[in-house]
């Protein structure tokens, strides 16, 4: 019994210490879920964000003002929140709409209203009115697009002696072969379809009701079939392209149900270039079932200069491989701080009076960013050596800041949230996000490619995909075509129908030089209505 009373001490030592072990072990444990149920609430309240919440990024500014200074920030983070507190911002003082006065260049047709007989008899002295001027008003009509008739009428030659010498004239070289499409037609379909986001089905439903019938099936082919016509317009403006030193790249989503190797719903991708300074507009589009960094490689063969992106790895390699100037966007890495306040289901247009401190932190980031774009406003109209010079001397100090800032918050925040991730992105590409201060021709980010693309997107959500490769290939050529043409002020019904006449009859680079949107004068586009 001696020997247990003096064992019995240490025994309850050590459970005392297994216990307290055990205690802290589920405690980690109980910290670690809370981390992971934060996490995912953050992740749901994301996507509920984006799938019902509105997509606009604006942040009111009432709610930046409070937090572009750091003691400020300090001050409100010890601050008790006020549950339900919110801040009113003013309303939208909508326009009084005006009437615009109708174009000069339409047609005019004039309408006589003259006063009935009856009524131009003076009352006091019974004697017949005299006109002495007139009332002009303006209404704007539209006659529907009538289908007409091409006749091609070729005529055969004998020689009147021998009758055995036999010619015809020949036909001018069609876009379609042995079709009765002619450039007009196809030019409207195109238009229809690429810019104003026209379906084929609905073209197929709009041409029989002014008179003639057209299955899609046709209409498609024959979008083919001009989408490959123009490919060595594309080739010389692809040449064209990477010629400029500064490039935007961005890429999307596109669905093709028969593609080999591929389920009907699996998605491929739509590759979209551009060039923002040096040079006329061009706008191209490659289509590509995969996303890897080999696209890329083979987009920008030869390229030598400036490459704008998001963050996407997948251009790393090029850049490595060619030894590019990478440049990231900040419109991507202010959308990070954006989808913090989405995840905490914070409205950015209307935040409570006292944010949260992850909302407080995010809505600093916006500050310094939305400072960065106010002067970046101010230079946009002036020359690259301007805008470099105000850059260095007024967006460097706020970058510097900024950075202060990120170093020190980075420390506070764990990385695994929404907040820890902006912070975590905004570390890894700030080189390449700062580097717009070196030269005036580069810009803050690439909403200009992303603009670009949004006329496919909007397209896409009415035609939902292509149903062949080759017509995936030959949308992105007419795409390519048809952005590029309305960047160089170029109305594009005109343009398509020029080259669809033309680029037949071409023999020559030269002569498929000069259908190039960016060498072709807008005054230059007749367009035969007769």
């Amino acid at each position: 019994m001696e020997a247990l009373a003096h064992t019995w001490p240490a025994d309850e030592e050590k459970l005392r210490e297994m216990l307290q072990d055990q205690a802290r072990h589920y405690e980690a444990q109980l910290a670690e879920r809370d981390k992971t149920i934060e996490r995912l609430r953050e992740q749901v309240n994301v996507l509920l964000a984006r799938r019902f919440g509105a997509s606009s990024e604006k942040v009111a500014d009432a709610q930046l003002g409070l937090f572009n200074e750091a003691e400020l920030e300090a001050a409100a983070e010890g601050e008790p929140e006020a549950e339900g507190e919110t801040t009113e911002v003013a309303p939208h003082q909508r326009a009084k709409p005006r009437r615009t006065p109708l174009p000069d260049h339409l047609p005019r047709i004039n309408i006589e209203h003259p006063l009935p007989a009856s009524e131009r008899l003076c009352p006091r002295h019974g004697v017949a009115l005299e006109r002495f001027g007139e009332v002009t008003s303006e209404q704007l009509d539209i006659v529907p697009a009538k289908v007409r008739v091409l006749r091609h009428i070729r005529g055969k030659y004998r020689c009147p002696c021998c009758s055995g010498h036999l010619r015809t004239a020949p036909l001018p070289p069609q876009p379609v072969p042995k079709s009765n499409a002619s450039p007009g037609l196809l030019a409207y379909i195109a238009t229809a379809k690429f810019v104003d986001g026209l379906p084929l089905y609905h073209q197929e439903l709009q041409l029989a009701r002014i008179g003639f019938e057209l299955s899609r099936t046709t209409l498609a082919v024959w979008m083919i079939r001009v989408g490959r016509l123009v490919q060595p317009l594309i080739n010389l403006l692809r040449d064209e392209l990477l010629a400029r030193a500064y490039v935007l790249m961005d890429e999307t989503t596109v669905q093709v149900l028969k593609e080999a190797g591929k389920a009907a719903e699996s998605k491929s991708y739509l590759w979209a270039q551009m060039n923002a300074e040096g040079g006329p507009p061009i706008v191209l589009f490659e289509y590509d079932p995969t996303r890897s960094s080999a696209v890329p490689k083979r987009l920008l063969e030869g390229f030598v200069g400036t490459l704008h992106t998001d963050g996407y790895a997948g251009y790393d390699a090029v850049v490595a491989a060619q030894g590019l100037t990478r440049l990231y966007c900040w419109t991507h890495a202010r959308r990070r701080f954006v989808e913090v306040l989405k995840s905490l289901k914070l409205n950015p247009k209307k935040l409570p009076a006292k944010p949260p401190p992850k909302a407080r932190r995010a809505l600093r980031a916006i500050g310094f960013i939305k400072t960065l774009y106010a002067i970046e406003g101010r230079i946009a109209d002036k020359p690259p050596d301007e805008r470099r010079r105000v850059r260095q001397a007024e967006s460097l100090p706020v970058l510097a800041q900024f950075r202060a800032w990120l170093d020190a918050t980075r420390t506070k925040i764990l990385p695994s949230g929404k907040l820890g991730q902006a912070l975590a992105y905004l570390d890894a590409h700030w080189a390449g996000l700062v580097r717009y201060c070196e030269d005036g021709r580069y810009g803050m980010d690439t909403n200009p490619v992303e603009n670009a693309i949004r006329p496919f997107c909007v397209g896409r959500r009415r035609w939902l995909f292509s149903d062949t490769v080759a017509g995936a290939k030959s949308s992105a050529n007419l795409y390519s075509l048809v952005e590029t043409a309305k960047a160089n002020g170029l109305d594009p019904y005109a343009y398509l129908r020029h080259v669809f006449t033309e680029l037949p009859k071409a023999s020559s680079v030269e002569d498929i030089e000069r259908l190039l949107p960016t060498h072709l004068d807008p005054a230059l586009l007749p367009i035969d209505v007769g």
